[in-house]
């Protein structure tokens, strides 16, 4: 720790010295006031990417990934172009907005008068340099290009945006006012608008630039066939004049220096064209040509206007006091030498420092509730943070009349809290409006429940889908955790299937055929988006009949993310790190995970499965059926004897679509099949449940669990028959793991 801070030290006391004859200086100051150095700006610095800054600092979306040190925001693959690496479209951007301007009601004048400033703005000023690097392989033509960008929100791109769009809009969005962006982009195809694919450019709203500039002429060549050329690329901002300059060195020629003239500059009113509060980052695209765009290094100054709270906005770690306290925020005008040597000792105060107090929060140290409160407020998208006192009046001091659950994380209370007007704008709620909601209150307070709390706040805060459960806000006061979830009024699956009938009006009803399929095909679109459209791959890790929420309108809800870990794109399972052992319940845990102890999205399929048949025959997972002690193994007897549709609930009475209940039969034991790679994927269930596929065969018997697994793929791989080599069958002792592996000899 001593070193960490002598090379600080040493840092400042070099940061501090007078700047060198070579230096361009670049002042943000407006109206006479300092921009940095002090509490008027704000700055972060990357001196390199670690993959722990996804969804802390940065929010990585679409295909962008952080590896290799640096922000991929496209693809760096070696495998087969055609899948990996053609039309993809990313986005990275930085955790959260910044507020690029606000508006002036009044004015006064020399004489002390008051007079109306209709529709006046004050725009903040910023600058910011990055490292790019984009490589083309020597066999191919680059293509498209990487932008700078203002964002009015951290979403991914738009679908559609691959190819000359940038990750920016789409034929159908392109040019509408309502996009709220602004762009600088290195554009190395030409598109019918542009000057030639070697350029930048400057878009608004649009990937048609309003002013583009050929870098060929100043001798920058974005992506050289004969080698990996790196440049900085510094983007200045003016809010007073309404003026942006974008300046470009390669590296190897001014390593550090600002050139004195910029390669494109041009008018631009941000205070027109994007949201007050947006976010910054970096947007790219390949097309049917593709080249691997990365940012290796990042630092950024913004100005803070008069009215701006001060609310953690130095977070490229944690601990805001202590980069402050150091001296790291330091003015533009030290120029670019000053910015990355700040950006450099910001790394390594990093490593130093901040690694030491994510061990510090894990091992439950001292100072843990304020650090996983910084972290919740860097999360892109901002959660509501209430005030425990808040949550406490609107359960009624948690009253037990008004719990709504219980489980092994915490109990979930129903609450009532004051709206929020800025989550829900224009929803015609006023002053003094409230909305129902379900307050999870954490019943560990301690070092694994902090890790449970951060854990399931920072997945659940981006997912966006119409049939998971949406997160309202957060607490961390006085030690206490809490989490708040929307209202859902009709409860949970498992009450509706289980629960006795209530003769009183409005009471609790037995679900019809067609409200079941419905949530079944909406548990199943959740899953989808988990699995395979988040930015992340997600497995839930607890998806059962008591986690799936019903709305007002029945509308299926997956929630309960307190198991879900988020596992990275080039993995296939997670692994309880914190502690070991099967987590889930009994009857919804895949067998392989008994062995393996980890979570695959195959053994959420697996889980899906049994709620497929518990939902299908109104029986849990684990029951005794006619001498069966699990739902799956009665109904599989059921199927052998071509009798599997006497499995349906007997208290539909025989309102049911046949049909419908044999596709749904035949998935759920399709999902349930012992071999991992055998059982159907998210995208594949979705699809049969759509009638648009037909359901999968289903072999007459249970196939045998047989471990290790009969694939050498691992369980993210679909396996077939052919995949299977005679050398995998030779090991395979009671089965293979083809469908009709198991007919010769399953037991009777």
């Amino acid at each position: 720790m001593a070193a960490c801070f002598l090379v600080l030290l040493l840092l400042l006391v070099f940061l501090a010295s007078p700047a060198s004859s070579t230096t361009t200086t670049t002042s943000l100051a407006t109206n006479g006031s300092p921009a940095a150095g002090s509490n008027n700006a704000t700055t972060f610095s990357f001196a390199g990417f670690h993959p722990d800054l996804r969804n802390v600092n940065l929010t990585v979306a679409g295909d962008a990934s952080i590896t290799k040190d640096a922000l991929q925001i496209t693809p760096d693959s070696l495998n087969d172009a055609a899948d990996f690496l053609v039309n993809k479209s990313g986005r990275v951007l930085f955790s959260r907005p910044f507020r690029l301007w606000r508006p002036l009601n009044a004015t006064t004048t020399n004489n002390g008068t008051t007079t109306a400033a209709k529709n006046k703005k004050q725009l903040a000023s910023f600058t910011t340099v990055f490292t790019v690097n984009v490589f083309t392989d020597p066999n191919t033509d680059p293509a498209e290009g990487i932008a700078f960008l203002i964002a009015p929100s951290s979403s991914d791109p738009p679908t559609g945006s691959h190819g000359g769009f940038l990750g920016l809009t789409t034929a159908a969005t392109d040019g509408n006012a309502t996009n709220g962006i602004v762009a600088v982009e290195l554009d190395t195809e030409k598109q019918p608008h542009d000057p030639d694919d070697n350029h930048v450019g400057l878009n608004v709203n649009s990937v048609v630039s309003v002013l583009t500039a050929s870098l060929t002429p100043h001798g920058i060549e974005i992506s050289p066939p004969s080698r990996a050329a790196k440049y900085n690329v510094w983007v200045d901002y003016d809010g007073n004049a309404r003026r942006i300059a974008v300046y470009m060195a390669d590296i190897e020629k001014q390593p550090l220096q600002k050139p004195s003239k910029p390669v494109l500059a041009a008018p631009l009113d941000l205070g027109e064209v994007v949201a007050e509060r947006s976010y910054f980052g970096f947007s790219a695209s390949t097309g049917t040509k593709y080249q691997l765009n990365c940012v290796l290094a990042w630092n950024m100054t913004v100005e803070k206007l008069d009215e701006d709270e001060d609310d953690d906005a130095n977070v490229t770690e944690p601990s805001k006091k202590k980069s402050l306290a150091l001296g790291l925020a330091v003015g533009v005008s030290v120029g670019v030498l000053a910015l990355f040597a700040g950006a450099a000792a910001l790394g390594y105060y990093y490593m130093c420092v901040v690694k030491r107090q994510k061990t510090e929060l894990v091992q439950g140290g001292d100072g843990g509730s304020g650090i996983t409160g910084t972290m919740i407020r860097s999360m892109a998208g901002g959660p509501r943070e209430f005030e425990y006192r808040e949550l406490r009046k609107a359960t009624n001091n948690f009253d037990e009349r008004m719990k709504l659950g219980q489980g092994g994380y915490g109990v979930v209370y129903r609450g009532v809290v004051a709206e929020d007007p800025l989550a829900n704008p224009g929803n015609g709620g006023g002053a003094g409006s409230t909305v129902e909601v379900a307050v999870k209150k954490f019943s560990r307070a301690s070092t694994q429940g902090q890790n449970d709390f951060l854990a399931e706040l920072s997945i659940i805060n981006r997912l966006r889908h119409r049939n998971l459960v949406r997160l309202v806000g957060w607490s961390h006061d006085n030690g206490e955790l809490l989490l708040v979830y929307e209202y859902m009024p009709n409860g949970s699956l498992d009450q509706h299937l289980f629960s006795l009938p209530s003769p009183s009006p409005g009471g609790r009803q037995p679900l019809g055929w067609e409200l079941r399929y419905t949530i079944i095909q909406g548990v199943a679109s959740a899953l989808h988006y988990l699995h395979d459209q988040y930015d992340q791959r997600v497995v839930h890790r607890d998806l059962k009949a008591s986690n799936i929420m019903l709305d007002a309108a029945f509308t299926a809800r997956l929630g309960d993310f307190g198991l879900a870990r988020a596992i990275d794109t080039d993995k296939t399972s997670y692994t309880e790190e914190v502690a070991g052992g099967v987590h889930g319940t009994v009857g919804y845990i895949a067998p392989e995970c008994f062995h393996t102890e980890k979570a695959t999205r195959e053994s959420d399929v697996y889980a899906f499965g049994a709620v497929i048949l518990e939902v299908v025959c109104g029986r849990r997972p684990r029951c005794d059926v006619e001498g069966f002690h699990f739902l799956v193994d009665w109904v599989w007897r059921l199927h052998r004897d071509g009798r599997a549709i006497e499995a349906v609930d007997p208290r539909l009475e025989g309102e049911f679509d046949e049909d419908d209940a044999e596709r749904l039969l035949m998935l759920g034991l399709a999902c349930s099949h012992p071999t991992p790679s055998e059982r159907p994927k998210a995208q594949a269930i979705l699809q049969i449940l759509l009638r648009a596929m037909l359901p999968p065969q289903v072999p007459p018997f249970k196939p045998s669990f047989v471990w290790p697994a009969t694939t050498s793929m691992g369980f993210d791989t679909m396996s077939t028959t052919a995949e299977t080599t005679s050398s995998q069958v030779s090991t395979v002792v009671t089965s293979t793991s083809t469908w009709s592996g198991n007919l010769a000899r399953a037991p009777e």
